[in-house]
């Protein structure tokens, strides 16, 4: 007598085992992914509200002293209500694009720059195909540890440039590429027979790749740094006579 059915459920159970660690765990870095949205926003937001206050605040005083000077009348009362109609709206819009640029300035500091790539990628992902949300998943789930890496690392150490180009230029670049490519030509395959979304997903899996072998190599060069101080101490006072 076999135990074939018991190994095909056996089998079946070991598979849908495996189906929802992988849904789980996709799903907690969407959900990681979307709080630190919030927190973004929520910080925006606040910074936008202080300087619209700052700027009602100025054009409030400044209205009043030129109206202690000079009588501004109902028609300078309006003007400067839709000055600061017009400040707020200019500020309100700034505020809002500010968080979603994916394009930094070289002086940006390397943290700030992984927040500004965590944000791209979380907005960009509902464009992509599921396979390529997926790739973005994973790569969302290491940028904490990669940002809590570099932001101890100068801007213009080699590892960390690398970093910053892959997150503000190359990435980017092949996302904003791949949403430009007609939805009827996405399945057709180029030379080597590979598709559209193929191609997109082995990039972005490079790209992964890439930022993980950073983030690794800073990594080690924190922990060699560690052991090399705490051999130093061991050799200076180990065998020293403490008063």
């Amino acid at each position: 007598m076999t135990n074939e059915p018991n190994d095909k459920v056996e089998r079946t159970i070991a598979r849908f085992d495996r189906i929802t660690a992988q849904l789980d765990q996709r799903g907690g870095a969407v959900n990681d992914a979307a709080r630190r949205e919030r927190q973004r926003l929520n910080r925006g937001f606040m910074r936008t509200l202080v300087r619209i206050g700052v700027a009602i605040g100025v054009i409030s005083i400044a209205t009043i002293i030129v109206g202690l000077i000079l009588p501004i009348g109902m028609f300078g009362f309006l003007a400067a209500v839709g000055l600061a109609v017009g400040v707020v709206a200019l500020l309100a819009v700034s505020g809002g694009r500010e968080i979603a640029a994916p394009n930094v300035s070289t002086d940006l500091p390397n943290d700030e720059m992984v927040q500004r790539f965590d944000s791209y990628i979380f907005r960009a992902r509902r464009a992509l195909p599921a396979s390529a949300q997926a790739e973005v998943d994973l790569l969302s789930a290491q940028l904490t540890p990669l940002k809590q890496t570099l932001e101890r690392v100068d801007a213009l150490d080699p590892n960390a440039q690398d970093a910053r180009r892959l997150m503000s230029t190359h990435l980017p670049g092949l996302i904003d590429r791949y949403v430009h490519v007609p939805q009827a030509y996405r399945d057709e395959r180029d030379g080597e027979g590979v598709s559209v979304d193929e191609r997109l997903v082995e990039a972005l899996a490079a790209g992964r790749a890439a930022l993980g072998d950073i983030s690794e190599k800073l990594a080690r060069q924190d922990l060699a740094a560690f052991e090399t101080q705490g051999r130093f101490i061991q050799s200076r006072y180990k065998d020293e006579a403490i008063d």
